[in-house]
């Protein structure tokens, strides 16, 4: 490890490329120093002080040492003994696996575990974090486990923004972040999209106009790959710009990348923020989300952050004073998965999965040119589980809503119709009407998507009055 005359510290490690022949390479990563994030620190996270018993946990390792620290349970009073699953090859789908769970592996499983995640699954989330995106260990950041990443993303926003404060957020949103900075009162400063994802050229006018004097936003919050709602995956262009603009403004990127390995495009997938920083002078400004929601169980509610280490030190402090840590038993099953897989089985697993997505998204769309050609436009999605349309309703009278306004007819004459979908409204910051609704093809069998889709049909032409 070195510092770089700029205060920006580099790490060196050897690589070896096929020009070389096995000769190492010194490939230099210049990271941020962490002194860097104290400005972007909330008043909360400077205040959050180290758990008194939690943060002495690491010293229990030492050979040695008898505790009598912690308040743990003996687990010879937990009345399991055992845990045993049955799992599907990702390489022979008529093949299962039995793999059980007992002894000290279940112990852990069963007992109060680190903060920020227990050190074998750490492990393996940083290997997969060098392959799916180069980014090794070492490089400054640091990784941290939650009940999901919608866990990690609310406590990286409130350790990043204060009550009040500007943040950057694309538009349309995952819903599921509007509560969060509406819950502080942040003044959301909505960055359009479009097929190609986040439109960079009005962020960089946003930026290159803010009033003088005024705090620009320190965060900038994307999906960048099949977006929740609009399906949209960020082109590379777009990407490269955004972080071009992180570093002329500023700003952090919060990368919510739930959909990562559910990409079915025709042309290579798009390298993350999280890669693509390595390209730029210096890493250190992304700060991601991963999630095993949609590869593996939803409903085991476990996800990863990665990023700067002073960022990831901060949510582990949240996670300290609010629920202890994650899940104990899920990282167990995890980990007895993950490791019996191993990363090539881990990436066949995840390309079935993007084949079924893509084949539930030609369905669905073959079903939009049935029943809604002429009467929606949409974008074909490259990733994800949505379409995103814009119903082509009677011109409307009022300037605001000149399209068009789907709330109504999605929420009340289509429900009615036997129909449930979202109207637009609710994924934009500031609520404002649109003729665009969200549409989820991830569970409707054909027979379902065609059913609901043609009922759709008939409310939209009784609305049009053409029944």
């Amino acid at each position: 490890m070195a510092t770089h005359s700029d205060g920006i510290l580099v790490s060196v490690s050897g690589v070896n490329t096929p020009e070389t022949k096995g000769d190492a390479l010194q490939e230099t990563v210049k990271f941020l120093p962490a002194n860097f994030y104290a400005d972007f620190l909330s008043d909360i996270a400077r205040e959050r002080k180290p758990s008194p018993i939690r943060g002495l946990f690491p010293l229990e390792d030492k050979p040695g040492v008898i505790s009598l620290l912690a308040g743990k349970p003996n687990d010879a009073m937990f009345p399991f003994k055992s845990f045993s699953f049955t799992i599907a090859s990702p390489t022979d789908p008529l093949h299962e696996q039995s793999i059980s769970l007992s002894g000290k592996d279940l112990s852990a499983g069963l007992q109060y575990g680190p903060t920020g995640g227990m050190p074998r699954l750490i492990r393996w989330f940083v290997g997969l974090q060098e392959r799916a995106h180069a980014r090794k260990s070492g490089e400054g950041w640091d990784l941290a486990i939650g009940s999901g990443s919608q866990d990690l993303i609310y406590k990286a926003v409130n350790a990043l923004v204060n009550p009040g404060d500007s943040v950057l957020v694309e538009s349309p949103v995952y819903a599921g972040v509007l509560p969060m900075f509406e819950s502080l009162h942040c003044k959301q400063i909505e960055v359009p999209t479009d097929a190609n994802g986040v439109c960079s050229d009005v962020l960089r006018d946003i930026l290159e106009n803010w009033p003088a004097g005024k705090p620009k936003p320190k965060v900038f919050y994307t999906v960048p790959y099949g977006c929740n709602p609009t399906g949209m995956t960020a082109t590379l262009e777009r990407r490269k710009e955004v972080l071009r603009l992180a570093h002329e403004h500023n700003f952090l990127i919060l990368e919510d990348d739930p959909y990562y390995y559910l990409y079915f495009g025709k042309a290579a997938r798009p390298p993350s923020y999280f890669k693509l920083e390595l390209d730029g002078p210096e890493v250190g400004r992304v700060i991601r989300f991963d999630s095993f929601s949609k590869v593996l169980s939803a409903g085991m509610r476990i996800g990863f952050a990665s990023g700067p280490k002073p960022i990831i030190d901060a949510i582990n402090l949240h996670t300290a004073t609010a629920n202890l840590q994650p899940s104990s038993l899920v990282q167990a099953i995890t980990i007895s998965l993950v490791e019996e897989w191993g990363y090539d089985n881990f990436f066949a697993h995840t390309r079935n999965v993007a084949d079924f997505y893509r084949k539930k998204r030609d369905v669905f769309e073959s079903a939009l040119n049935v029943h809604l050609d002429g009467l929606a436009e949409w974008c074909t999605p490259e990733a994800g589980m949505f379409f995103w349309f814009k119903l082509l309703l009677p011109p409307n009278q009022t300037s605001e809503v000149d399209e068009g306004d789907s709330e109504d007819l999605i929420r009340t004459k289509a429900y009615e119709g036997g129909v449930l979908a979202l109207p637009g409204t609710i994924f934009l910051p500031s609520g404002r009407k649109t003729a665009f609704v969200r549409a989820s093809f991830s569970l409707s069998t054909e027979e379902q998507v065609n059913e609901a889709l043609r009922r759709l049909r008939a409310v939209l032409l009784k609305e049009r009055g053409q029944a």
